[in-house]
């Protein structure tokens, strides 16, 4: 688990965008990972986590936040309505703010609990029909409608498609924020983060490269 090796190579990345020296976030992607792995990484001292499904995060995290202070978790996968409270009182951050119907119930809920956790818009670069997320041509009249409900959005997040460059799409969805004043860029994974980072990523989203292969769950 080359865990301060990949924050060497973010560190090495920073410094050759011209970054300022922890200006990019690591999000440790433990989605489907044995809690074992999860705890190894802990254990080292990292507290930025990022899941894909509410009800995984409801199965580790409770445990793992009382045995070790100031976890920070992100919802990094899609999110159904219905989960969106649950997901609220689990998750420091959600990155997957997708559609008009999601951001009003996250607004009605915020306004109901009296807090948020911070929210990223979900970008669909590619617009690949099997895949969640706003089509670029949207964005702002999306950015637009989520700051009138008073949701704390703080940024963007994007999944290039596989067989294509990652750069276009990082580019895109930075020139996206650009022109909506907005400083977050959730983008980079694994086997392109440092990209990411030269384009301005400073949420990365690392799973294997940390943990090892996913494993699947038993069925």
């Amino acid at each position: 688990m080359p865990l301060q090796d990949i924050q060497t190579r973010i560190a090495k990345a920073e410094a050759d965008a011209g970054r300022d020296p922890g200006s990019v976030k690591l999000i440790a992607v433990s989605k489907v990972q044995p809690s074992d792995r999860v705890e190894a990484v802990l254990e080292q001292g990292h507290r930025i986590f990022g899941e894909n499904r509410v009800q995984e995060a409801a199965g580790k995290w409770p445990d793992f936040k009382d045995r070790f202070q100031g976890i920070e978790l992100h919802l990094i996968g899609p999110l159904q309505t219905n989960k969106a409270r649950q997901a609220m009182g689990l998750c420091d951050a959600i990155h997957s703010v997708d559609r008009p119907k999601l951001a009003n119930s996250l607004a009605r809920l915020a306004q109901e609990t009296g807090s948020c956790p911070d929210l990223f818009i979900q970008v669909n670069t590619g617009e690949e029909e099997q895949k969640a997320g706003i089509l670029p041509s949207d964005a702002d009249e999306f950015v637009e409608l989520c700051r009138g409900l008073d949701l704390p959005i703080r940024g963007l997040m994007c999944i290039p498609p596989v067989e294509e460059e990652p750069a276009l799409h990082f580019a895109l969805l930075r020139k996206i924020a650009e022109r909506n004043g907005l400083e977050g860029l959730s983008m980079g994974m694994s086997s392109d983060f440092e990209t990411a980072i030269a384009l301005g990523a400073n949420h990365v989203r690392v799973g294997s490269a940390i943990f090892g292969e996913r494993v699947k769950p038993q069925e």
